[in-house]
């Protein structure tokens, strides 16, 4: 997982993982937004294929080719070819990326959880794409809160 250093105001859950450091108050962002969100697309759905992840995750095709190359190089993904014309391929998860998701699950509570206490804005998709029974136990009050504030700025 990289590191990558700057400053920001707003993050989306885990996809950009917000540290306040003490001292200089930089902030660290571990992860990519994309990475992230595709191992959690394939471990939901068990596999994917290219054009249907672009369109379901609103990424570019380059965003997408790079992220999953990167993935699979990094043994997380392993690319399935099909010899059919037209030409299938499939994306699941190995075994490594398997025992990965269980430490993003973590992160993804662990950041919301910290956004909330400084403050911070949540990325509202935080809670589209994480919607799992496990996520809701374990983040409900932050979530009524975050439901609450959003209809009253509606008003």
């Amino acid at each position: 997982m990289s590191i990558f250093y700057g400053n920001s105001e707003s993050l989306s859950f885990c996809h950009k993982l917000h540290l306040r450091q003490a001292g200089d108050g930089s902030d660290i962002k571990t992860g990519c937004k994309q990475r992230d969100r595709i191992l959690h697309h394939i471990h939901h759905y068990g596999k994917i294929r290219f054009n249907e992840t672009k369109k379901t995750l609103g990424v570019s095709e380059k965003v997408l080719s790079q992220q999953l190359k990167e993935l699979t190089k990094d043994g997380l993904v392993e690319r399935i070819q099909y010899n059919t014309i037209p030409l299938k391929v499939e994306y699941i998860l190995t075994p490594l990326g398997k025992d990965l998701i269980p430490a993003l699950d973590i992160l993804y509570v662990w950041s919301i959880r910290r956004l909330n206490e400084l403050n911070l804005p949540i990325d509202p998709d935080a809670f589209k794409v994480h919607n799992e029974m496990k996520y809701q136990d374990q983040l409900m009050d932050i979530m009524d809160s975050y439901l609450k504030n959003q209809n009253m700025s509606d008003e």
